[in-house]
């Protein structure tokens, strides 16, 4: 529930929204910062979306709308028109729908908008964007770098902060830098631009808490770490007058099941392969059913209708799969869209979902070791770790790096192949508040009770000073 506001304002209230991607009950008790920003305001458990994972969360908080209008039913899906698999897809018009600020527009002329690292950023009518966007050399490099708009924003920020630390952002190297990168971005853009709405992303909580689960002190210390990031950006809004919204798209479990669900399709006689030197491809266009693994969902895409109770069934069987939704399944959790699978297969609490389609890791394709998360025909978290049963893990992995700097092509090969390091996943919806996202916000009484997630558009647009029955 919101409180009501009775005529928009002639000029909104500056509001600053903070994606503290896995931010639980749980997690907030070692976050001082952010707990005086609930006991001072207010704050409710976020009822989340299936799949409860970022593309997808975020798109709900931002269109007031779930996957079967906004379109974007997981971190990535198969396209058909393409007969790919394609994840972590950057452009806006993927997104269908009225966003935040289209509303917030018509109530505000010329109303502002500042997203920073939050997805579908590029390509959206927002006034600043800066997305995490690698160089691709024409020799196979990938160097670190971001989007900017204006373009002029791109080396101011490279030479106040340094170059976008790409590889800190995602993968074994994944740690505090590329948050504290992210909110000192932040902070230069409401200094420097002061934006009517501020969006930020920060996503520390996603590394430890899957490389090592949600109860682990090492999740702890990276909770408070990121609090004492988050902090002088408090201070900052709270000078310039902003109203603070921080919540989280999930709540990262713990889990210790991986569950192959290509591999059961496989063995069932759906899924093909292709070969090419002695690697494995899937071949999405052959096969009778795959599915895109993302987290605790996947997605199972049924070439034709006759196969759907096959693949039913051999996913049914299979340890670690709570539910395989049909049509009048995927209608009750708003994921009845034309991107979805025939079929969406969700784990239970304590299992989550490899890609993997290979029955012979002789016979894996080479980007199955590397951090590759446009190659891999879906989300794989062990690109989190360095392979634990290689002892030359880190002398490979430093013999790629000269490589690097030499400007010669080099392959990072340290994935392991062995998922069972991961120790926390998300996607399902949660078992218990303790273990969902919430919302806080500096404005006393402003969200009392639970919250859904097609909620918080409505909510930002009030606390912005919109009549919540205005436009959007």
């Amino acid at each position: 529930m919101t409180t009501p506001a009775a005529a928009p304002a002639d000029r909104p209230t500056p509001l600053l929204v903070l994606d503290v991607v896995g931010l639980t009950p749980r997690l907030l008790a070692h976050m001082p910062h952010l707990r005086a920003l609930a006991a001072s305001g207010s704050h409710a458990p976020l009822t989340t979306v299936l799949p409860a994972v970022t593309c997808t969360a975020q798109t709900t908080f931002l269109t007031g709308t779930l996957p079967s209008e906004h379109g974007i039913v997981a971190n990535g899906w198969y396209f058909r028109e393409l007969g790919d698999v394609l994840l972590w897809r950057q452009h806006n018009a993927l997104v269908a729908g009225d966003r935040l600020w289209d509303a917030a527009r018509r109530v505000w002329p010329g109303y502002t908008v500042a997203n920073i690292c939050w997805w579908y950023a590029m390509g959206a009518d927002t006034d600043i964007t800066v997305t995490p966007r690698p160089v691709y050399y024409a020799d196979g490099r990938k160097e670190p770098d971001c989007y900017t708009r204006p373009p002029a924003l791109h080396d101011e920020l490279t030479e106040l902060l340094g170059t976008f630390p790409l590889f800190r952002f995602w993968g074994p190297g994944a740690d505090l830098a590329s948050s504290r990168w992210i909110a000192d971005a932040t902070r230069h853009v409401l200094r420097t631009r002061r934006p009517d709405l501020a969006l930020c992303y920060l996503p520390h909580l996603d590394y430890d808490l899957q490389r090592y689960g949600p109860d682990d002190p090492r999740a702890h210390r990276a909770a408070a770490a990121l609090d004492t990031v988050i902090g002088p950006l408090l201070e900052d809004a709270r000078r310039e007058g902003r109203t603070v919204v921080a919540l989280s798209e999930y709540g990262i479990t713990r889990v210790h099941r991986p569950v192959d669900v290509n591999r059961a399709l496989r063995r069932a006689g759906l899924l093909e392969v292709h070969t090419q030197d002695g690697m494995e491809y899937l071949d999405p266009a052959a096969s009778r059913a795959f599915a895109v693994a993302d987290h605790q969902l996947a997605h199972v895409y049924v070439r034709r209708p006759e196969d759907v109770p096959a693949a039913r069934e051999a996913l049914a069987a299979l340890p670690g799969v709570e539910q395989v939704l049909d049509s009048d399944g995927k209608k009750a959790h708003g994921l009845d869209h034309p991107r979805s699978g025939e079929l969406v297969a969700v784990a239970e609490p304590d299992a989550w979902f490899t890609y993997y389609y290979w029955l012979d890791d002789a016979r894996a394709p080479d980007f199955a070791q590397l951090v590759e998360i446009h190659r891999k025909p879906g989300y794989d978290p062990a690109e989190l770790f360095m392979d634990p049963r290689d002892p030359y893990v880190r002398v490979k992995a430093a013999g790629a790096l000269v490589r690097k700097k030499l400007g010669l092509r080099y392959r990072m090969a340290v994935v392991p192949l062995d998922p069972s390091s991961v120790r926390g996943s998300h996607g399902r919806l949660p078992a218990s508040d303790d273990e969902g996202p919430l919302l806080l916000c500096s404005v006393p009484r402003a969200v009392r009770d639970r919250l859904a997630a097609t909620e918080v558009k409505s909510l930002l647009l009030t606390l912005a000073g919109a009549r919540p029955d205005g436009p959007g």
